[in-house]
């Protein structure tokens, strides 16, 4: 999923950048710590 997708899901105002910065960032450290699969081209899946 893309970023903006999840902000989307969760009520934040997707149109503004800097809504989804932190969220970004979030999704992020889930990804280094191993719960999520950060793809090559930006978007974020579950880890299986």
């Amino acid at each position: 999923m893309q970023v903006r997708a999840v902000g989307e899901r969760l009520g934040l105002d997707a149109s503004v950048r800097g809504r989804l910065e932190p969220l970004r960032a979030k999704t992020t450290k889930l990804a280094n710590r191993g719960w999520l699969r950060k793809r090559p081209d930006g978007r974020f899946s579950a880890r299986l």
